[in-house]
């Protein structure tokens, strides 16, 4: 059972869908084992509680706009 473990921001079910497919075709492909041996974990963080670079990943957005 190999597991592919993800740490991202909120996004759609649509977005993680897609990535978790994406995601999942790589790892497979370089690996040689069957996409359906593959278990794939999202875990989704607010952006106020990423920091990148001292700084809130909700600020950087804020300030980006």
């Amino acid at each position: 059972m190999p597991v592919i473990k993800l740490e991202l921001i909120k996004m759609s079910k649509e977005t993680k869908s897609k990535l978790v497919k994406e995601v999942t075709d790589v790892v497979a492909r370089n690996t040689g084992l069957p996409i359906q041996s593959f278990y794939v974990f999202i875990t989704e963080n607010e952006s106020d509680n990423v920091g990148i670079g001292g700084t809130l990943l909700s600020d950087i957005h804020i300030n980006s706009k």
